[in-house]
Protein backbone atom coordinates (compact mmCIF):
# COMPACT_ATOMS: atom_id res chain seq x y z
CA UNK A 1 0.00 0.00 0.00
CA UNK A 2 1.42 3.41 -0.94
CA UNK A 3 2.25 5.96 1.77
CA UNK A 4 -0.52 8.25 0.52
CA UNK A 5 -3.15 5.49 0.64
CA UNK A 6 -1.90 4.38 4.04
CA UNK A 7 -2.14 7.93 5.40
CA UNK A 8 -5.64 8.30 3.97
CA UNK A 9 -6.74 5.01 5.54
CA UNK A 10 -5.25 6.10 8.84
CA UNK A 11 -7.07 9.43 8.81
CA UNK A 12 -10.31 7.68 7.89
CA UNK A 13 -9.89 5.16 10.72
CA UNK A 14 -9.10 7.91 13.20
CA UNK A 15 -12.13 9.88 12.04
CA UNK A 16 -14.44 6.89 12.44
CA UNK A 17 -13.26 6.27 16.00
CA UNK A 18 -13.69 9.96 16.75
CA UNK A 19 -17.22 9.78 15.39
CA UNK A 20 -17.89 6.76 17.56
CA UNK A 21 -16.77 8.44 20.78
CA UNK A 22 -18.55 11.64 19.83
CA UNK A 23 -21.87 10.35 18.49
CA UNK A 24 -22.60 6.87 19.84
CA UNK A 25 -22.68 8.02 23.45
CA UNK A 26 -25.48 10.46 22.55
CA UNK A 27 -27.80 7.78 21.14
CA UNK A 28 -30.53 6.20 23.29
CA UNK A 29 -29.07 2.96 24.60
CA UNK A 30 -31.56 0.62 22.85
CA UNK A 31 -30.82 2.38 19.56
CA UNK A 32 -27.07 2.06 20.04
CA UNK A 33 -27.36 -1.62 21.00
CA UNK A 34 -29.49 -2.40 17.93
CA UNK A 35 -27.15 -0.44 15.67
CA UNK A 36 -24.06 -2.34 16.78
CA UNK A 37 -25.83 -5.70 16.69
CA UNK A 38 -26.85 -5.03 13.08
CA UNK A 39 -23.33 -3.88 12.28
CA UNK A 40 -21.95 -7.11 13.75
CA UNK A 41 -24.29 -9.18 11.58
CA UNK A 42 -23.35 -7.24 8.46
CA UNK A 43 -19.64 -7.74 9.10
CA UNK A 44 -20.22 -11.43 9.85
CA UNK A 45 -22.18 -11.99 6.62
CA UNK A 46 -19.35 -10.51 4.54
CA UNK A 47 -17.04 -13.31 5.74
CA UNK A 48 -13.97 -11.10 5.62
CA UNK A 49 -10.50 -11.94 6.94
CA UNK A 50 -11.30 -11.04 10.54
CA UNK A 51 -14.39 -13.24 10.66
CA UNK A 52 -12.59 -16.15 9.02
CA UNK A 53 -9.68 -15.78 11.43
CA UNK A 54 -12.10 -15.70 14.37
CA UNK A 55 -13.69 -18.94 13.16
CA UNK A 56 -10.27 -20.51 12.70
CA UNK A 57 -9.32 -19.59 16.26
CA UNK A 58 -12.64 -20.84 17.60
CA UNK A 59 -12.09 -24.15 15.81
CA UNK A 60 -9.14 -24.73 18.15
CA UNK A 61 -11.15 -23.74 21.20
CA UNK A 62 -14.13 -25.94 20.26
CA UNK A 63 -12.46 -28.73 18.23
CA UNK A 64 -15.59 -30.87 17.90
CA UNK A 65 -17.70 -28.06 16.45
CA UNK A 66 -18.97 -28.57 12.91
CA UNK A 67 -19.19 -25.78 10.33
CA UNK A 68 -22.67 -24.74 11.41
CA UNK A 69 -21.64 -24.51 15.07
CA UNK A 70 -18.53 -22.50 14.19
CA UNK A 71 -20.63 -20.11 12.13
CA UNK A 72 -23.02 -19.73 15.05
CA UNK A 73 -20.13 -19.05 17.42
CA UNK A 74 -18.46 -16.55 15.09
CA UNK A 75 -21.70 -14.62 14.66
CA UNK A 76 -22.14 -14.51 18.42
CA UNK A 77 -18.47 -13.53 18.65
CA UNK A 78 -18.91 -10.55 16.34
CA UNK A 79 -21.95 -9.44 18.32
CA UNK A 80 -19.93 -9.68 21.51
CA UNK A 81 -17.07 -7.75 19.92
CA UNK A 82 -19.40 -4.99 18.75
CA UNK A 83 -20.98 -4.87 22.19
CA UNK A 84 -17.48 -4.18 23.52
CA UNK A 85 -17.16 -1.20 21.15
CA UNK A 86 -20.66 0.10 21.84
CA UNK A 87 -20.00 0.01 25.57
CA UNK A 88 -16.55 1.53 25.17
CA UNK A 89 -17.84 4.47 23.16
CA UNK A 90 -20.47 5.13 25.86
CA UNK A 91 -18.39 4.29 28.94
CA UNK A 92 -17.01 7.82 29.50
CA UNK A 93 -20.57 9.02 30.18
CA UNK A 94 -21.46 6.27 32.68
CA UNK A 95 -21.76 7.18 36.32
CA UNK A 96 -19.84 5.21 38.98
CA UNK A 97 -23.17 3.65 39.99
CA UNK A 98 -23.83 2.52 36.42
CA UNK A 99 -20.37 1.04 36.11
CA UNK A 100 -20.77 -0.87 39.39
CA UNK A 101 -24.17 -2.20 38.31
CA UNK A 102 -22.79 -3.36 34.95
CA UNK A 103 -20.27 -5.90 36.26
CA UNK A 104 -20.48 -8.80 38.71
CA UNK A 105 -17.01 -9.68 39.99
CA UNK A 106 -16.49 -13.05 41.61
CA UNK A 107 -13.69 -13.56 44.14
CA UNK A 108 -12.75 -9.88 44.14
CA UNK A 109 -11.32 -10.46 47.63
CA UNK A 110 -8.22 -11.95 46.00
CA UNK A 111 -7.51 -8.55 44.48
CA UNK A 112 -8.47 -6.39 47.45
CA UNK A 113 -6.60 -8.55 49.97
CA UNK A 114 -3.48 -8.42 47.83
CA UNK A 115 -3.65 -4.63 47.63
CA UNK A 116 -4.37 -4.33 51.35
CA UNK A 117 -1.24 -6.36 52.03
CA UNK A 118 0.76 -3.69 50.18
CA UNK A 119 2.66 -6.12 47.98
CA UNK A 120 1.45 -4.89 44.60
CA UNK A 121 -0.82 -6.84 42.23
CA UNK A 122 -0.60 -7.75 38.55
CA UNK A 123 -3.94 -8.55 36.90
CA UNK A 124 -3.51 -10.48 33.64
CA UNK A 125 -6.47 -10.79 31.27
CA UNK A 126 -7.19 -12.30 27.85
CA UNK A 127 -9.20 -10.45 25.18
CA UNK A 128 -12.48 -11.56 26.78
CA UNK A 129 -15.55 -9.40 27.31
CA UNK A 130 -14.87 -5.72 27.98
CA UNK A 131 -11.57 -5.20 29.77
CA UNK A 132 -12.06 -1.42 29.74
CA UNK A 133 -15.27 -1.83 31.74
CA UNK A 134 -13.41 -4.03 34.19
CA UNK A 135 -10.75 -1.35 34.51
CA UNK A 136 -13.37 1.34 35.06
CA UNK A 137 -14.85 -0.78 37.86
CA UNK A 138 -11.44 -0.92 39.54
CA UNK A 139 -10.95 2.85 39.38
CA UNK A 140 -14.52 3.85 40.31
CA UNK A 141 -15.86 1.17 42.65
CA UNK A 142 -12.62 0.10 44.32
CA UNK A 143 -11.19 3.61 43.84
CA UNK A 144 -7.81 2.12 42.99
CA UNK A 145 -5.73 3.69 40.20
CA UNK A 146 -3.71 1.36 38.04
CA UNK A 147 -1.15 1.32 35.26
CA UNK A 148 -1.51 -0.45 31.95
CA UNK A 149 0.22 -0.67 28.58
CA UNK A 150 -1.27 0.21 25.19
CA UNK A 151 -0.13 -0.99 21.80
CA UNK A 152 1.16 1.76 19.54
CA UNK A 153 -1.41 2.39 16.81
CA UNK A 154 -1.23 4.16 13.47
CA UNK A 155 -1.93 6.96 12.95
CA UNK A 156 -0.53 8.55 16.07
CA UNK A 157 -3.74 10.52 16.52
CA UNK A 158 -5.67 7.26 16.92
CA UNK A 159 -3.25 6.06 19.59
CA UNK A 160 -3.69 9.41 21.33
CA UNK A 161 -7.49 8.93 21.31
CA UNK A 162 -7.17 5.56 23.04
CA UNK A 163 -4.74 6.93 25.60
CA UNK A 164 -7.01 9.89 26.37
CA UNK A 165 -10.03 7.57 26.61
CA UNK A 166 -8.37 5.26 29.11
CA UNK A 167 -6.82 8.10 31.07
CA UNK A 168 -10.31 9.55 31.35
CA UNK A 169 -11.36 6.30 33.03
CA UNK A 170 -8.62 6.73 35.63
CA UNK A 171 -5.88 4.59 34.10
CA UNK A 172 -2.19 5.43 33.69
CA UNK A 173 -1.32 4.33 30.15
CA UNK A 174 2.22 3.54 28.98
CA UNK A 175 3.22 2.87 25.35
CA UNK A 176 4.04 -0.76 24.58
CA UNK A 177 7.04 0.15 22.44
CA UNK A 178 10.32 1.07 24.09
CA UNK A 179 12.03 -0.38 27.14
CA UNK A 180 10.84 2.15 29.72
CA UNK A 181 7.42 0.59 30.32
CA UNK A 182 8.70 -2.44 32.23
CA UNK A 183 10.71 -0.31 34.63
CA UNK A 184 7.76 1.99 35.31
CA UNK A 185 5.46 -0.98 35.92
CA UNK A 186 7.98 -2.48 38.33
CA UNK A 187 8.21 0.79 40.28
CA UNK A 188 4.42 0.99 40.58
CA UNK A 189 4.29 -2.57 41.92
CA UNK A 190 7.12 -2.08 44.41
CA UNK A 191 5.13 0.87 45.75
CA UNK A 192 2.18 -1.47 46.35
CA UNK A 193 0.29 -0.42 43.23
CA UNK A 194 -1.83 -2.23 40.67
CA UNK A 195 -0.87 -3.16 37.10
CA UNK A 196 -3.38 -4.55 34.58
CA UNK A 197 -2.17 -6.24 31.39
CA UNK A 198 -4.00 -7.92 28.51
CA UNK A 199 -1.73 -10.92 28.13
CA UNK A 200 -3.02 -13.59 25.74
CA UNK A 201 -1.17 -12.37 22.63
CA UNK A 202 2.53 -11.59 22.42
CA UNK A 203 3.36 -8.38 20.54
CA UNK A 204 7.13 -8.62 20.83
CA UNK A 205 7.87 -11.96 19.08
CA UNK A 206 10.01 -12.75 22.15
CA UNK A 207 7.32 -14.13 24.41
CA UNK A 208 6.97 -17.49 26.11
CA UNK A 209 5.74 -20.55 24.26
CA UNK A 210 2.76 -22.19 25.96
CA UNK A 211 0.40 -25.04 25.28
CA UNK A 212 -2.94 -23.43 24.51
CA UNK A 213 -5.88 -25.63 23.55
CA UNK A 214 -3.50 -28.38 22.45
CA UNK A 215 -1.22 -26.29 20.22
CA UNK A 216 1.72 -23.96 20.78
CA UNK A 217 1.12 -20.24 21.14
CA UNK A 218 3.30 -17.42 22.39
CA UNK A 219 2.27 -15.19 25.29
CA UNK A 220 4.06 -12.24 26.87
CA UNK A 221 6.57 -12.87 29.63
CA UNK A 222 5.92 -9.51 31.31
CA UNK A 223 3.33 -10.53 33.93
CA UNK A 224 5.46 -13.41 35.21
CA UNK A 225 8.68 -11.37 35.17
CA UNK A 226 7.06 -8.48 37.03
CA UNK A 227 5.77 -10.84 39.73
CA UNK A 228 9.20 -12.42 40.12
CA UNK A 229 11.14 -9.17 40.26
CA UNK A 230 8.81 -7.20 42.53
CA UNK A 231 7.12 -9.80 44.72
CA UNK A 232 3.72 -8.72 43.38
CA UNK A 233 0.73 -11.04 43.41
CA UNK A 234 -0.10 -12.35 39.91
CA UNK A 235 -3.84 -12.87 39.38
CA UNK A 236 -5.48 -14.12 36.17
CA UNK A 237 -8.88 -12.56 35.41
CA UNK A 238 -11.51 -13.72 32.92
CA UNK A 239 -14.62 -11.84 31.73
CA UNK A 240 -17.80 -12.82 29.92
CA UNK A 241 -21.26 -11.75 28.83
CA UNK A 242 -24.23 -13.94 29.75
CA UNK A 243 -27.07 -12.44 27.74
CA UNK A 244 -27.85 -9.74 30.30
CA UNK A 245 -26.67 -6.13 30.62
CA UNK A 246 -24.28 -7.28 33.35
CA UNK A 247 -20.80 -8.57 32.49
CA UNK A 248 -19.40 -11.38 34.59
CA UNK A 249 -15.83 -11.40 35.89
CA UNK A 250 -13.75 -13.82 37.90
CA UNK A 251 -10.49 -13.24 39.74
CA UNK A 252 -8.70 -16.60 39.59
CA UNK A 253 -6.36 -17.96 42.27
CA UNK A 254 -2.89 -16.41 42.28
CA UNK A 255 -0.11 -17.83 40.14
CA UNK A 256 2.77 -18.59 42.52
CA UNK A 257 6.43 -18.06 41.73
CA UNK A 258 8.10 -21.50 41.65
CA UNK A 259 10.54 -22.05 44.48
CA UNK A 260 13.20 -23.59 42.24
CA UNK A 261 14.45 -23.20 38.69
CA UNK A 262 16.08 -20.55 36.58
CA UNK A 263 14.33 -17.27 35.81
CA UNK A 264 13.45 -18.58 32.36
CA UNK A 265 12.04 -21.81 33.83
CA UNK A 266 9.98 -19.91 36.39
CA UNK A 267 8.69 -17.53 33.72
CA UNK A 268 7.70 -20.43 31.48
CA UNK A 269 5.85 -22.21 34.30
CA UNK A 270 3.99 -19.08 35.40
CA UNK A 271 3.02 -18.07 31.87
CA UNK A 272 1.69 -21.57 31.25
CA UNK A 273 -0.41 -21.24 34.41
CA UNK A 274 -1.82 -17.97 33.06
CA UNK A 275 -2.57 -19.66 29.73
CA UNK A 276 -4.40 -22.46 31.53
CA UNK A 277 -6.56 -19.97 33.47
CA UNK A 278 -7.30 -18.05 30.27
CA UNK A 279 -8.23 -21.31 28.52
CA UNK A 280 -10.70 -22.17 31.28
CA UNK A 281 -12.48 -18.85 30.86
CA UNK A 282 -12.40 -18.93 27.06
CA UNK A 283 -13.69 -22.52 26.90
CA UNK A 284 -16.68 -21.52 29.04
CA UNK A 285 -17.45 -18.45 26.91
CA UNK A 286 -15.77 -18.88 23.50
CA UNK A 287 -18.09 -16.36 21.84
CA UNK A 288 -16.70 -13.60 24.09
CA UNK A 289 -13.06 -14.13 23.11
CA UNK A 290 -12.28 -11.26 20.75
CA UNK A 291 -9.25 -12.80 19.05
CA UNK A 292 -9.51 -11.73 15.41
CA UNK A 293 -5.76 -12.11 14.78
CA UNK A 294 -3.48 -15.07 14.34
CA UNK A 295 -2.27 -16.45 17.64
CA UNK A 296 -0.92 -19.99 17.36
CA UNK A 297 2.58 -20.44 15.95
CA UNK A 298 1.30 -22.82 13.29
CA UNK A 299 -0.90 -20.01 11.95
CA UNK A 300 1.73 -17.28 11.88
CA UNK A 301 3.59 -16.28 8.73
CA UNK A 302 7.24 -17.35 8.19
CA UNK A 303 8.51 -14.19 9.91
CA UNK A 304 6.48 -15.09 12.99
CA UNK A 305 4.32 -11.99 12.84
CA UNK A 306 0.59 -11.76 12.76
CA UNK A 307 -0.91 -9.85 9.83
Amino acid sequence: MSRTRSDLKGRLTDGLYGLGWGAVKKLPEPVAAALFRNLADQVWRRRGKSVLRLESNLARVVPNADAARLAELSQAGMRSYMRYWMESFRLPTWSPERIKASIDVRDAHRLTEGLDAGRGVVLALPHLGNWDLAGAWVTTDLKVPFTTVAERLEPETLYDRFVAYRQGLGMEVLPHSGGAAFGTLARRLRAGGLVCLVADRDLSASGVEVDFFGATARMPAGPALLAQQTGALLLPVTLWYDGTPVMGARVHPPVPVPETGTRAEKTSSMTQALADAFADGIAEHPEDWHMLQRLWLADLDPQGEAP
